[in-house]
């Protein structure tokens, strides 16, 4: 995968850089041709050697003489030019502005010698015109003019630009490989960086990478959170995982005992039907019902904290006096007759603190806490249910931040407490304390008033000390 990236970013700087190449051939021997068979079109009209083909329109033929006029000395001077006019035999016929050194005469080969070097000195070009049966030299004294005379053979010509042609192609190539190659490295190594993190994601192994500065910053930060995200969804998991299999193994557990029960009596009455009693099949009847009844009561509770906890129960809220509903909800359990004698105590500061509340489930929450204090003690404890209204509390200023919670509910048993260790699992599903001697009930009650008391986004708080007693508080 690296090396596939790498490559394809690679062919792709060659390839513009061959194409780039070719073009740039092309275009070079396009121009060279161009220039060569159109030779004007490259020269300005102030050039020497135009100069030199025009100046016989300063030129007059008087008497088989050239005479040059006032305008054509003058242009001489303004080129730094002289001129030499020559007969059909080589021999000085009328000269201007011309050095003292320059021959009077000419065979033709020293023409041809005078046009294609500078014979006169270093600094003079000389040009050849004609002008009726005249010849004549225009000598320009410029160290910035010169001529080059070009001889070519068209086979070593073609020869030539087919190497150069190779030659650029080498070169470019060359140039792409290593513009490609740091391009690549520069480009591709986050992207294998990234390559490396993501298959480190899919092997559960959640890291943080360095940030670079550049264009893949945002990448980076994003694959980080990922990560981060990842390593928090895999705890989770981890965790309820964990959760679900002691839920299986407690729920197992517990149903257990039923079950046998429900099994052995059943069995028992299969078996003996004859010999049993109308006593004794009620007795075995009744038990198998209670047993029963424990386990759908079990299935409902584990439903209802499942549903709690992963926030898929609906609640259906309704404004509610706080005070009057726990009232009536003490009223309530002194007039059933298994706690119509205990001692349940009712206390509150206010008369009425308004909440949206879901009343079933509220209810419930309290109920539990209530049943705890009452079943898992002796049935001399006194249990208090106290309201105070918290907010504002007192001494707070207006324009402070308010206190999250306004109203504490507070359930205090004075009887035999919960250890210290025992106070960490108090609200795990199916636990019992040490001290429990009632085993009455599926043991969610308390995971289930909790999860209640959350999903009304409340908070719960317990004290206890051994031989003390117990506290229960709970803020909304």
């Amino acid at each position: 995968m690296r090396w596939r990236i790498t490559g394809r970013f690679l062919w792709s700087v060659v390839m513009i850089v061959i194409i780039v190449g070719i073009i740039n051939t092309v275009l070079l021997v396009g121009l060279l041709l161009y220039r060569s068979t159109i030779p004007a079109l490259n020269t300005s009209d102030t050039s020497a050697e135009e100069f030199t083909r025009s100046f016989s329109k300063y030129v007059e033929i008087k008497n088989g003489l050239p005479i040059v006029n006032d305008e054509g000395v003058k242009a001489l001077q303004d080129m730094h030019a002289w001129v030499q006019f020559l007969d059909s035999k080589g021999n000085q016929v009328a000269a201007y502005e011309t050095p003292d050194n320059l021959a009077k005469s000419y065979s033709p080969a020293e023409v041809v010698q005078m046009y294609k070097y500078k014979e006169v000195d270093g600094n003079t070009t000389v040009y050849v015109s004609t002008i009726d049966d005249l010849d004549y030299f225009i000598g320009v004294k410029n160290y910035g003019v010169g001529r080059y005379v070009l001889t070519y053979d068209y086979d070593q010509f073609f020869k030539f630009i087919n190497l150069l042609l190779i030659a650029f192609l080498i070169v470019d190539v060359l140039i792409a490989l290593v513009i490609g190659v740091l391009f690549t490295r520069h480009l591709t190594k986050p992207i294998h960086i990234l390559i490396d993190f993501i298959g480190q994601l899919r092997n559960r192994q959640f890291k943080k990478i360095n940030v670079p500065n550049g264009v893949y910053k945002d990448v980076f930060l994003n694959v980080n959170e990922l990560s981060i995200k990842l390593s928090e969804h895999e705890k989770e998991r981890n965790r309820l995982d964990q959760m679900r299999e002691e839920w299986i193994s407690n729920v197992s557990h517990d149903m257990k005992t039923p079950l046998a029960s429900i099994q052995g009596y059943a069995e028992l009455m299969k078996d003996d039907a004859d010999n049993l009693t109308a006593d004794e099949v009620q007795e075995f009847s009744t038990i198998i019902e209670k047993k029963s009844i424990y386990m759908k009561d079990l299935l409902d509770d584990l439903n209802l904290t499942t549903r709690l906890r992963n926030q898929q129960l609906p609640l259906h809220f309704e404004d509610i006096n706080i005070v009057s509903f726990i009232r009536e909800l003490t009223i309530e359990l002194l007039n059933d007759p298994q706690f119509g004698e205990r001692q349940v105590e009712f206390v509150s500061n206010v008369n009425k603190i308004v909440h949206k509340v879901d009343k079933k489930l509220l209810k419930r929450a309290i109920l539990n806490f209530i049943y705890n204090a009452l079943v898992h003690n002796d049935e001399n404890v006194c249990v208090t249910i106290k309201i105070d209204d918290i907010y504002p509390q007192c001494g707070q200023a207006e324009d402070s931040q308010p206190n999250l919670y306004k109203t504490q509910i507070m359930i205090i048993d004075n009887g035999r407490g919960i250890s210290p260790e025992d106070i960490k699992q108090v609200f795990d599903r199916y636990y019992r304390g040490s001290n429990t001697k009632n085993t009455h009930g599926t043991g969610l009650g308390m995971a289930i008033a909790r999860d209640i008391i959350f999903a009304h986004n409340g908070d719960l708080q317990l004290t206890s000390a051994l031989n003390e007693g117990t506290t229960i508080t709970i803020l909304l």
